[in-house]
């Protein structure tokens, strides 16, 4: 059976930051579908189908800032993990932050990477491409 194309649900409140990865992924010529929630409670809203908004069918990968207002990242993961329909979520955290502290409560949410965005030039391309190469490769659930 083929792979269905995987969307990406970029959870960042920084439109220059949304802007830069639009462009990286335009370069690596990495086409997924995006979709962008400027915070966690925009996210889940997306996630959950609410206040109209269409609900993000699996297969989808989150990329997740950990800097943001009402919601920040580390609130989403803990949310996200405690809920029945999106515990499973696959979610890479991509952010400023290169706390150990935050790593290790990112981790401890079950993250499947943490990307640190100010690693930038070819180190951030690497990672942007491993990020290609993971949803390619590994099996997500499609419910």
């Amino acid at each position: 059976m083929p792979h269905r194309e995987v969307k990406l649900l970029l959870v960042e409140d920084d439109e220059v930051d949304v802007m830069h990865l639009q462009r990286s992924f335009r370069q690596l010529r990495i086409a997924n579908p995006m979709v962008v929630a400027n915070d966690g409670i925009e996210a889940f809203e997306i996630l959950r189908g609410e206040n109209g908004r269409t609900v993000l069918e699996p297969p989808y990968i989150i990329l997740l800032d950990l800097n943001m207002p009402r919601m920040t990242g580390l609130e989403f993961l803990e949310e996200i993990r405690n809920d029945p329909a999106l515990r499973q979520s696959v979610i890479f955290v991509l952010t400023t932050s290169n706390d150990d502290a935050d790593k290790l409560k990112a981790y401890d949410q079950h993250v499947a990477g943490y990307i640190v965005k100010s690693e930038a030039g070819a180190s951030f391309l690497e990672a942007l491409q491993m990020l290609d190469r993971f949803w390619r490769v590994v099996e997500l659930p499609e419910s």
